[in-house]
């Protein structure tokens, strides 16, 4: 029997771009450990370095709010795209996320028990919502950013309606500008960020598991090419540093001319300006990122695959 599911094949598709019969031998190898399947596919050239994709499973809306030097980003799930459609599932969310805006952390606990506009608890109108709405719907998170001078700058991509969509993004500018001035550059910043999947502001900040299974992946590439142990680590860590360049947000090109990073961008913007500007953090959510769910229809196309 099998050590893994129909399903399991399915997800190790949208992971790594790979091949049905090369994600089930994968899977077989790996005694059906997902991960384990990636970063050996990965290592075979069959996959891409696996990111903040677009592959997501969950439906809602995420919403953001700015008021001057201080923004919040907020999602709220469903079960189905019908809901978060709905004229009273869309005004929960936008009024939750302003409820989100003058909360002093990002627990979600605090947020359900915090006063709601119409009365009661924001956690009270989730549980009307769900009775009232016939679905399942869940606060999953909340993150706000703020700086001492300059603007926070708020960009929807796609929007269902004003400040909610299915990727928010905000933009904090530490600055001695107007906000006039800073706001339609932190848009195009924000665009950049919700096309460019960064992991990290600066390489500081990528999580120390991810760079170490990056080095796992990159040190048996190395292996395989056969050459000299000293030119193998050369290689290792020029891939890392690839990594990190390619994930981290002030390093990446910015992708307005793809040839000069944001950060050198930013500094070049407040010169030109006439004063100094920072990009000191940044938020990006997409809907259902990391949450995965089975698609029946799928079971037919794979099933004699995983069987034979």
């Amino acid at each position: 029997m099998a050590d893994f599911t129909v399903a399991d094949v399915k997800t190790l598709r949208e992971k790594t771009g790979a091949g049905m019969m090369d994600a089930k031998k994968a899977l077989v190898e790996a005694g059906g450990d997902i991960e384990a399947a990636v970063d050996a596919l990965r290592a075979k050239g069959l996959a891409t370095a696996q990111k903040k994709s677009s592959r997501t499973a969950a439906e809602g809306l995420v919403g953001v709010a700015v008021s001057g030097t201080k923004g919040v980003a907020v999602e709220v799930n469903s079960e189905t795209d019908f809901v978060a459609k709905n004229d009273q599932f869309q005004d929960f969310v936008r009024k939750t996320t302003s409820v989100a805006l003058s909360q002093d952390s990002d627990d979600v606990e605090a947020l359900k028990g915090a006063a709601y506009p119409d009365g009661g608890t924001v956690g009270d109108k989730l549980t009307a919502n769900v009775a009232t709405i016939g679905e399942n719907q869940q606060i999953r998170r909340m993150k706000s950013v703020s700086v001492g001078s300059g603007t926070v700058v708020s960009y929807v991509h796609n929007a269902a309606a004003d400040g909610l969509g299915k990727i928010g993004v905000l933009v904090a500018l530490e600055s001695d500008l107007g906000a006039d001035v800073l706001e339609p550059f932190g848009k195009q910043l924000a665009m950049h960020i919700a096309s460019m999947f960064p992991q990290a502001l600066n390489a500081e900040g990528l999580d120390a598991d991810v760079i170490e299974r990056e080095r796992a992946v990159a040190k048996e590439k190395a292996a395989e090419s056969g050459k000299p142990e000293q030119v193998q680590e050369k290689m290792v860590e020029g891939a890392i540093k690839k990594f990190a360049k390619e994930n981290a947000l002030l390093s990446q090109m910015f992708v307005m001319d793809n040839k000069t990073s944001v950060e050198d961008t930013v500094a070049k913007f407040g010169k030109d300006n006439g004063g100094s500007v920072k990009l000191t953090d940044y938020v990006r959510f997409q809907l259902g990122e990391g949450i995965e769910v089975e698609e029946e229809d799928f079971a037919a196309e794979v099933a004699a695959a995983v069987k034979g």
